[in-house]
């Protein structure tokens, strides 16, 4: 669908969703008072449509903003069933951040957690964030596929007794085999929040979220306890 034809959608419907936004400092303990949002269409980014602020928990009120219908995330469709918003944030004394793709379902609250870094700072920030599309609309390559038997590797001991819910989950974002690409280490309950929310929509049944979020997260204890068992 033509950018034309989201804006349609996101100025002429009557759905509703609402997005809040949570500024923190680069640990994620302490949360960022007085940083500014402002809040525009990612198709139309120049176009200011809203601007709040963070309280002293360093979150905005929630925002009312104009998604496509309700219908469109319920079955598949070509339609897009999700509004997609940008965000500038700033705060004196950080580094100011641009978050594009943000995805606001009707009747749900999307929230967004954004990270600054302080000017005076050695770490190396990340000033703009795109987040893609949904894997349930977007066009993305095939999975890479794998054996479902996978040999295991004599280590002359036993490994683990049991399987263990990580603290952290090691995210390499990229191929297997580019060994440029950058890791990430996201706390379990992120990481399964964070796939969730690309893979399933938040409008749907609660038992369906429910079975779609078991499945993610046996998966990702199962990945983590294999590929962990094979490489000691």
């Amino acid at each position: 669908m033509s950018k034309q034809n989201i804006r349609y959608l996101q100025n002429d419907t009557v759905d509703e969703g609402s997005l809040q936004v949570n500024v923190e400092t680069p640990s994620g303990r302490l949360p960022i008072e007085n940083a500014k949002i402002s809040i525009s269409f990612t198709g139309d980014p120049d176009r200011q449509i809203e601007q709040v602020e963070t309280n002293s928990s360093g979150q905005t009120a929630q925002v009312g903003l104009r998604t496509p219908p309700l219908e469109y995330s319920m079955a598949p469709s070509e339609q897009q069933p999700y509004a997609e918003y940008t965000i500038q944030v700033t705060a004196e004394g950080f580094i100011p951040v641009n978050v594009s793709g943000i995805q606001v379902l009707p009747g749900e609250t999307a929230v967004q957690r954004v990270r600054l870094v302080p000017q005076e700072s050695d770490i190396n920030p990340v000033d703009h964030i795109v987040i893609p599309a949904n894997t349930l609309f977007g066009n993305f390559p095939p999975k890479i596929p794998e054996d479902e038997i996978k040999p295991l590797e004599e280590s002359g001991e036993i490994v683990l007794s049991r399987v263990v819910v990580p603290e952290y989950v090691v995210v390499h974002d990229g191929a297997p085999s580019d060994s440029t690409a950058r890791d990430y280490y996201v706390t379990y309950k992120d990481y399964v929040k964070n796939v969730a929310s690309s893979e399933i929509y938040a409008t749907w049944p609660d038992a369906t979220l429910r079975a779609n979020i078991l499945a993610i997260m046996s998966f990702t204890l199962n990945r983590v306890y294999t590929e962990w068992y094979r490489c000691q």
